[in-house]
């Protein structure tokens, strides 16, 4: 499947421009990984910077199964936007984020820190919005979890998915 070898191409198009968190970091403390039952994801998260573009890092499309947090984001469970991005497939098999449109308002997640916290959210919203479209100060800048994969249409002239799904989510 072509859709795959671009698949978050334009991901990273919100990520220009953007501010990043204005809150401070907990010391030493990442997010290690996240849990959606209701989706089947369990998924280890990596550290994902900005790129020399100025553009947000994306997981790499040889760990599919791997989801990122944005560094310039506030840690999962700490005051401020925090943002968990993954890719939706491959040239070949559904990826971490492939069932992210299915969740739905109410349902729960968590989240595992590096402290040995665990952090428990619930969904507040599912949007899919054109790439265009992108709400990068509500992403970005409001507070609560937000997890980003992209979805919509696939358009095979440029490779790339032409929407974006976003997860809002609050800590419980």
């Amino acid at each position: 499947m072509l859709a795959g070898a671009v698949t978050g191409l334009l991901l990273v198009v919100f990520g220009r421009g953007m501010q990043t968190s204005t809150t401070t970091p907990v010391a030493n403390v990442v997010p290690e990984s996240i849990d959606i039952p209701s989706i089947e994801v369990d998924a280890p998260l990596m550290k994902l910077g900005l790129t020399k573009n100025g553009e947000v890092e994306l997981p790499p499309y040889e760990k599919p199964k791997v989801a990122g947090w944005y560094t310039g984001s506030s840690v999962p469970g700490e005051k401020g936007a925090s943002v968990i991005i993954g890719h939706v497939d491959t040239k070949t098999a559904p990826a971490v984020f492939y069932k992210l449109r299915q969740l739905r308002k109410g349902e729960t997640f968590e989240v595992g820190r590096s402290d040995g916290k665990v952090v428990r959210f619930k969904v507040d919203e599912v949007e899919q919005v054109h790439k265009d479209r992108f709400p990068s100060e509500r992403v970005y800048l409001e507070d609560g979890l937000k997890l980003v994969t992209c979805g919509g249409k696939f358009d095979y002239a440029n490779g790339e998915y032409l929407d974006n799904i976003i997860v809002y989510a609050s800590e419980v």
